[in-house]
């Protein structure tokens, strides 16, 4: 169990872990690194059969004596997870973020990357900087390297705003980036509990604080290390084998699948969307429906877009081929 706490200016840091001991100890290092001096790292080990589990144990005696030594306002809580994949493991870990009632400023966090010292606060700063206090979402480029951190090359720019419209058909909140400020983490964890199921969770989070009018903060700047190797569970998806792969993907009708999960998730939420939102949601849920020429048509008028011409264009191919 995860004791409760005062809310604040402390964030909680959600961990999914599964066999992360390769890269898992430089990824903790790098929370200790942060330049921010308040947060509450919450793991959730998904039954890993290497040493993630001794690792996490040893990182959190490492926190609470330096936390008891030096006064640091650090602390860790180990769980075990629901034992059933990446995405469920985070919708677990806020689901008992939202029970334990913590700090409102949540960020998840991958278990391979490491951050750069300015993860937290630089998030903090952009959100803090809004005019009101409802929900807020912050996310980042990265730097995409190679397994030994090389190689490092910049994760691809958002050009177009962000927004529902974008969210319903594209996902560009990069889950080990993203910040939720207190209305956004309420928002989230109590919606999380009646979600039946989701795709990814970054992109279910993206969609609900959109879609619920919250605002949704690009940083164009990186903010960690986002490292590549064989058994990335999505990766960078910023290579030509990459986007092929989506194509490949498309035509066979995942993004179909993909999408009737997203608008069961999102209709699950209920009144969390505004009504304008809401009806766009049940526009966007018909087009599959219709017949070709009509279904063209209120594509158009739905104003749906993605974040590149040719990724736009591949919208357009999937409504085309009755592939939404």
């Amino acid at each position: 169990m995860i004791a409760p706490q005062a809310q604040g200016d402390c964030v909680t840091i959600l961990m999914a872990v599964y066999n992360g001991a390769d890269c898992l100890e430089e990824q903790l290092q790098s929370l200790l690194a942060q330049d921010h001096p308040c947060w509450h790292l919450v793991t959730s080990d998904d039954g890993s059969r290497d040493d993630s589990p001794a690792i996490l144990a040893d990182f959190a005696d490492q926190v609470r004596a330096r936390a008891e030594a030096t006064g640091a306002r650090i602390r860790v809580s180990n769980l075990q997870g629901p034992g059933q994949g990446g995405s469920e493991n985070f919708l677990f870990l806020l689901r008992q973020a939202g029970r334990a009632a913590l700090p409102g400023w949540i960020a998840f966090s991958d278990q391979d990357d490491v951050w750069l010292p300015d993860r937290l606060s630089r998030g903090l700063a952009a959100l803090r900087a809004r005019s009101d206090d409802g929900p807020a979402l912050y996310c980042s480029r990265t730097w995409v390297s190679s397994s030994d951190l090389g190689e490092r090359r910049l994760s691809a720019p958002r050009p177009r705003p962000t927004g529902f419209r974008n969210a319903l058909v594209q996902n560009i909140a990069s889950g080990n980036t993203i910040l939720l400020n207190p209305a956004a983490a309420d928002l989230v964890s109590t919606a999380v509990s009646r979600v039946p199921q989701v795709v990814v969770h970054d992109w279910w989070v993206y969609q609900l604080v959109s879609g619920a009018g919250g605002e949704v903060v690009h940083d164009d700047e990186p903010t960690l290390l986002y490292r590549q190797h064989a058994v990335n569970q999505i990766g960078a998806n910023d290579t030509f084998w990459s986007r092929l792969k989506r194509v490949r993907q498309l035509l066979r009708g995942d993004f179909r699948d993909w999408n009737r999960i997203n608008v069961a998730a999102l209709r699950s939420a209920g009144t969390a969307l505004t009504p304008p939102n809401r009806a766009l949601l049940e526009d966007f849920a018909r087009l599959p429906d219709l017949p070709l020429p009509l279904r063209l048509h209120r594509l158009s008028r739905l104003g749906l877009y993605r974040q590149s011409t040719i990724s736009t264009v591949a919208l357009w191919v999937a409504a085309l081929l009755r592939r939404l």
